[in-house]
C-alpha cells in the first residue's frame, strides 16, 4: 500500500511539474505568437501595405520551401534546409576558431595586468567595428568568398569571448589564488583546478553572446559574397522582388530566427551542464 501511495504521489508531482511548465513556458509564447499573427494579418487590410500577410506567406512558400526544405535543383537553387546548413557550416568554423583563440587570449590577458592595460584599448576599438566593415579587408586578404565569410564571423564573435574571459580571470577570488600558491599549482594544473572552474560562467556568457553575433554576421556577409547560404538566398530573392519573392524572404527570416534561437539555447544548455559540474 505504501509503495502504491508513493507511486501516486510521484505521478501527481510529475503532472504538476508538467502543467506548470506548460502554463509558464509554452502557453505565453503561443499567445504572443497568435496576437502577432493576427495584428500582421490585420495590417494587410491597409490599402498601401505592401507586405504579404501570414496566410499568403504560408500559401506562397508551403511548396517547396516549407514541405520540401531540402530540394536541390543545382547551383544556388536549393531549399532553405540546404541554405541553412551551408550557413551553419561557416558559422561552425568561424565560431569554433573564435572560441579557441578568444578563451586562450582572454586567459593570458586576464592574468597579466601589464598586458591587459596594453591591449584593452585596442580591443575596445576593434569590437565596435561593424561586421560588414571587415568584409572588404577579408576579401582583399583571402580572395575567396567562403574564407572571407568565415573570417567575418571569427572577427565579429571573438571580442565578447575575449572580454568576458578576461573579466572572469580577473574576478578569481584571492582565496583561490592563495590556495594555488600553497599547493604549488602551476601551468596546466593551475588552469584546470583554479582558473577554469572560476571563469567558466564568464566564458559561457561570452560564448553565448558570440554565437548570436556569429549568426548575425554570416547572414549579412552572405548577402554580399553570394553562393549558397541563407543570406545569399534572401538577397537574391530581394533582387528579383515580386509578391512571391517577398513571401520567400519572410519565410527565410523565420528560419533565420528559429535557428538563431536554437543556437542560443544550445549554448545555454551546454553552459548549464558545465557550470553545474563545476559547483
Amino acid at each position: 500500500m505504501a509503495a502504491i501511495t508513493g507511486s501516486r504521489f510521484k505521478s501527481n508531482k510529475s503532472v504538476k511539474v508538467i502543467n506548470k511548465l506548460v502554463v509558464e513556458k509554452i502557453v505565453p509564447p503561443l499567445v504572443a505568437l497568435a496576437v502577432f499573427l493576427v495584428i500582421w494579418e490585420l495590417l494587410v487590410l491597409i490599402p498601401d501595405f505592401q507586405l504579404p500577410g501570414p496566410i499568403k506567406t504560408f500559401n506562397d512558400t508551403f511548396d517547396p520551401f516549407i514541405i520540401h526544405p531540402f530540394f536541390d535543383n543545382g547551383e544556388s537553387d536549393k531549399g532553405l534546409g540546404w541554405q541553412i546548413l551551408s550557413s551553419l557550416e561557416r558559422v561552425a568554423w568561424g565560431f569554433s576558431l573564435a572560441a579557441i583563440v578568444g578563451i586562450v587570449v582572454g586567459i593570458f590577458v586576464g592574468t597579466n595586468r601589464f598586458l591587459y592595460n596594453a591591449v584593452d584599448p585596442l580591443f575596445q576599438v576593434l569590437r565596435t567595428v561593424p561586421p560588414l566593415a571587415w568584409l572588404p579587408i577579408s576579401l582583399a586578404a583571402f580572395q575567396q568568398a567562403n574564407p572571407s565569410a568565415i573570417f567575418v564571423i571569427f572577427i565579429t564573435s571573438i571580442w565578447p569571448i575575449i572580454i568576458n574571459t578576461t573579466v572572469g580571470v580577473q574576478q578569481i577570488p584571492q582565496d583561490y589564488v592563495n590556495v594555488a600558491r600553497v599547493l604549488r599549482l602551476k601551468g596546466l594544473k593551475y588552469f584546470v583546478k583554479i582558473v577554469f572552474p572560476a571563469t567558466v560562467p564568464y566564458i559561457f556568457t561570452g560564448l553565448r553572446i558570440g554565437i548570436g553575433l556569429s549568426w548575425l554576421a554570416i547572414v549579412a556577409a552572405e548577402m554580399l559574397v553570394g553562393g549558397v547560404g541563407i543570406g545569399s538566398f534572401i538577397w537574391n530573392a530581394y533582387n528579383t522582388s515580386t509578391d512571391t519573392n517577398l513571401s520567400e524572404i519572410i519565410i527565410a527570416l523565420i528560419y533565420v530566427g528559429v535557428v538563431g534561437l536554437l543556437l542560443d539555447k544550445m549554448v545555454e544548455f551546454i553552459a548549464g551542464k558545465v557550470v553545474a559540474e563545476q559547483k
